[in-house]
């Protein structure tokens, strides 16, 4: 079920996103209906406080390479970065809770990623580029932090305005 994507000044986005807990019916439903939000929104990841369920679990659909081929779709339980490597790089994101603003963030190039499947099983994948960067950025969402918060002050000052605008 596609649900509704809360957007910039929703409290939700805010906290912090309590342990998936055991991966049952209910678990199953909610990645099944953030595939279903990710996909009808066109989007790369999106986290359960993006739609107002504060549990650890989010769905990561990264884009097209530049060959054109795309990985599948990928459900993470309880993530958690496990190891950042590869230096730091700039690149710009956006948020489908924050639409229309997009800024340059900094961010490790490589992460180790730990998680949990759909059938609990744990698994963890080491990541670089764009995927790092979307596991990064869901990560953030599940820890109540969002990619306006990362990026410098003086941009962040300028963004005030747009921000105020979304949140009335």
């Amino acid at each position: 079920m596609v649900r509704k994507i809360r957007l910039y000044g929703d409290p939700v986005l805010r906290e912090k996103a309590a342990p998936a807990g055991p991966i049952d019916a209910e678990v199953r439903e909610l990645a099944a209906d953030l595939l279903d939000t990710l996909t009808a929104a066109d989007g790369v990841g999106l986290a359960a406080p993006q739609i107002g369920v504060l549990r650890r679990v989010i769905a990561v659909h990264p884009p097209p390479d530049p060959s054109g081929a795309r990985e599948a779709a990928r459900v993470y339980v309880d993530p958690e970065v496990a190891e950042r490597s590869g230096g730091e790089e700039s690149a710009e994101e956006g948020c489908l809770s924050i639409p229309g603003v997009y800024e340059q963030v900094r961010r490790p190039r490589q992460v180790l990623v730990r998680a949990h499947d759909l059938d609990g099983a744990p698994f963890e994948v080491r990541v670089d580029g764009i995927v790092a960067r979307i596991l990064q950025h869901e990560i953030d969402h599940l820890n109540g932090v969002l990619f306006v918060d990362r990026v410098g002050p003086m941009r962040r000052a300028l963004l005030k305005r747009r921000l105020r605008e979304l949140q009335a």
